[in-house]
């Protein structure tokens, strides 16, 4: 038979091997303060158990009430590590409450009748009902644990509290001098064996609901690492693209620097040639040196503008369209080429010279000169370079035509680009940037340039610009428009 000693024994190695558990589970896992309270709990359990074991067999009323209100305490303990666990509403105050009443009513018991053990026995079933009452009412409220776990628990409980309730109903129902059954040596013995097996499926719930958060906190630690991955992924790629920007940035800046210096050369070469007329022609023709004391003027006025248009810091102020007149374009080129003195060798044709367009002149005229003086420059033996211009529904065609080098088939795509020259153009001298410039300008316009060779027959180049403000504003890309 197993008499109460035994049954405390048990009870007794099951709550401290609890309380030990807990303690490492909660230096495993420091984040979860609330195991503390749970450890404290089971370890209040163990140390009142042990004082019941070790007290002798005629306790004093101090012993007896000082010992079940330490195994309460562990009780009150225990809820509140649960609910501070689930994170729910703590009832402290009841817990205290019990504690307080528990102690009065169980010192008044003792001092009494110190023989009725029905009054202490009562008290008791009242204080686990309403301690566990509280704890299912955090397991109901929760919605952190899996639903089914949080059911047994509450049904663990429930069959501890029915426990309580049937302990004192056959507390009242025996007779009192009924002392046990064949199998348990004391009445009350059955009742703490129960509660050791409470204790344990209790541990079990327990480290379930640990187990379970655990793997809550992993996965919100995943999902926060791969945010934070995905975050960085995103960084890098703006930081990627404001480095490409920038890139890009100092790249046009270069091109545009070298367009300048491009077109610089230009006026540069009618101020040297006049200069070397003048010192040819000297006082001998007074006509003569004022004729190329005019050109110097003009290369002048054009070099300043170009440094004002180009160089300024004020970018805006680069593309000033205003409406110019198809005849006065096509004369300030013809007059830049007079002032070169390479102005024989080009024929031109205005079919209106009256048309309008909407256009930048100076950076119209420097596609146009840039076109006439490539063909000059790739057609060394045709005597005659052609340059038409007419009205063509919304647009002005302006067309170059030449009988020179022309352009590998194979390379026609590639002719424009920045730096490249063809490949029958290498004993030539030149930048390759002539053309890149004339389709940067005419981007502005909204135009187009196209060019049609055969290599060794002569080249085409055929421009069209928007002659309406609308229509050139409506064919602008949208990086220029904006």
């Amino acid at each position: 038979m197993l008499d109460l000693k035994t049954v405390l024994i048990v009870a007794l190695a099951t709550a401290s091997l609890q309380a030990v558990a807990w303690v490492f589970v909660w230096r495993a896992w420091r984040h979860l303060y609330e195991l503390k309270f749970l450890a404290a709990g089971f370890g209040a359990i163990a140390v009142g158990l042990l004082l019941m074991i070790i007290r002798g067999p005629e306790p004093g009323a101090l012993a007896i009430v000082l010992h079940n209100t330490v195994i309460k305490l562990g009780l009150v303990l225990l809820a509140e590590g649960l609910a501070r666990f689930l994170g729910q509403p703590r009832y402290t105050w009841i817990g205290i409450s019990l504690l307080v009443l528990q102690i009065a009513v169980w010192s008044a018991a003792v001092a009494i009748d110190p023989d009725d053990i029905a009054t202490r026995i009562y008290s008791s079933t009242v204080f686990t009902v309403i301690m566990m009452s509280v704890m299912c009412l955090g397991l109901v409220r929760d919605r952190t644990q899996p639903p089914l776990l949080r059911l047994i628990t509450i049904a663990i409980l429930a069959e501890y509290m029915a426990a309580s309730i049937l302990q004192s109903v056959l507390e009242y129902r025996l007779p009192a001098d009924f002392d046990g059954g064949p199998i348990l040596a004391d009445r009350n013995a059955w009742y703490l064996l129960q509660g050791t097996l409470f204790l344990i499926a209790l541990f079990a719930c327990l480290l379930f609901m640990v187990s379970s958060r655990l793997s809550a906190d992993l996965r919100r630690k995943h999902d926060a690492l791969l945010q934070e991955v995905e975050e960085r992924r995103r960084l890098e790629s703006r930081l990627n693209a404001s480095i490409e920007a920038e890139r890009a940035l100092r790249d046009e800046q270069a091109d545009f620097m070298r367009v300048v210096s491009h077109e610089f050369r230009t006026p540069l070469a009618i101020i040297r040639n006049a200069v070397d007329m003048i010192g040819l022609v000297g006082d001998r023709s007074p006509e003569a040196t004022r004729e190329r004391l005019s050109g110097i003027g003009e290369a002048l006025n054009r070099l300043f503008s170009l440094i004002d248009r180009f160089m300024a810091d004020d970018r805006e102020n680069g593309f000033q369209p205003e409406p110019v007149q198809l005849g006065s374009l096509i004369g300030d080129a013809r007059l830049h080429f007079e002032m070169t003195a390479r102005g024989g060798r080009l024929h031109f044709a205005v079919a209106d010279e009256a048309a309008s367009l909407y256009a930048d002149p100076e950076m119209l005229g420097t596609v146009i000169i840039n076109l006439i003086d490539n063909a000059l420059k790739y057609a060394p033996d045709d005597p005659a370079i052609r340059i038409e211009a007419w009205e063509e529904a919304a647009s002005v065609v302006i067309q170059v035509r030449d009988r020179g080098i022309g352009i590998p088939h194979a390379e026609e795509s590639k002719i424009g680009r920045r730096f490249f020259r063809a490949s029958n153009a290498k004993a030539i001298t030149g930048t390759g940037l002539g053309l890149y410039a004339a389709r940067k300008f005419l981007a502005y316009h909204g135009g187009t340039l196209q060019l049609v060779s055969d290599n060794g027959e002569g080249t085409t180049a055929i421009v069209r610009v928007p002659s309406s403000r609308e229509a050139a504003a409506a064919d602008l890309p949208e990086e220029t428009a904006a």
